[in-house]
């Protein structure tokens, strides 16, 4: 018999901002799988920072695991897997399976944790940038920002899209295919639209700071997009509002 590890069984029997989150980040990148030996949970990232926090609010003892990058321009992969049966069952119950990449549906979500869940999304399969191009008095300025959700579902995206058109009135219906997974693009006025909505009523911290410095870049480029609740939101989070 393998050694026990400590982590907490009913993390994911009750609902709460940071169980939100790392559901939504196991429906991003995160997985369950059965074995001969158990019933297993992992989770996969490039950044440190999230697997880290995860495996603190899990309370869990279990090691994470480090995978070297096989090629020249791969990074390495942070892994938590945990081996227990009642958190395995408990996904099952919120949604997720073995292989649940491709056909994977929305979840049930209660609306006061949407957001939080969006968040967890996003840090696992989202990602966000600034569309540069060249300026006639300046060498380069911002063309648009833009926040993309990435999934092999093509379902699961279309009802994101449709919830977070409801809840935000964003302007986006559209859903892309690409070679091997479909994305769900929002552009500049919309995506600070989601800013608000996915840091608005998160504790510090309680993020991939990296996404979250991102806006903030933004934002500090783009200072007349700047408002109150923006500002609000900065300033708690440690980034000055200018």
């Amino acid at each position: 018999m393998g050694i026990r590890y400590r982590v907490n069984e009913a993390f994911f029997d009750r609902w709460s901002p940071k169980m939100a989150y790392v559901l939504g980040y196991w429906y991003a990148d995160g997985s369950i799988y059965p074995s001969a030996r158990g019933s297993y949970l992992s989770a996969t990232s490039i950044d440190r920072e999230i697997i880290y926090k995860i495996k603190d609010w899990l309370k869990s003892e279990h090691t994470i695991r480090e995978e070297k990058p096989a090629g020249l321009n791969r990074k390495t992969r942070f892994i938590l897997r945990i081996g227990n049966k009642s958190l395995y069952n408990a996904l099952r119950k919120l949604g997720i399976y073995p292989s649940k990449s491709l056909t994977v549906k929305f979840p049930n979500i209660p609306s006061h944790f949407l957001s939080h869940f969006v968040r967890g999304y996003f840090d696992g399969d989202g990602c966000i940038f600034l569309e540069m191009r060249k300026g006639i008095t300046r060498d380069r300025i911002i063309k648009r920002l833009s926040a993309i959700f990435t999934s092999g579902s093509q379902n699961f995206l279309v009802e994101l899209c449709k919830l977070l058109g409801r809840s935000l009135k964003l302007k986006q219906s559209k859903i892309y295919r690409g070679h091997r997974s479909y994305q769900l693009r929002y552009f500049t006025s919309d995506s600070i639209e989601l800013f608000k909505f996915m840091y608005g009523n998160c504790s510090r911290g309680a993020y991939l700071t990296r996404k979250f410095d991102y806006f903030g870049r933004y934002f500090k480029l783009r200072p007349q997009k700047l408002d109150v609740s923006i500002k609000k939101i900065l300033d708690k989070h440690g980034h000055v509002a200018k």
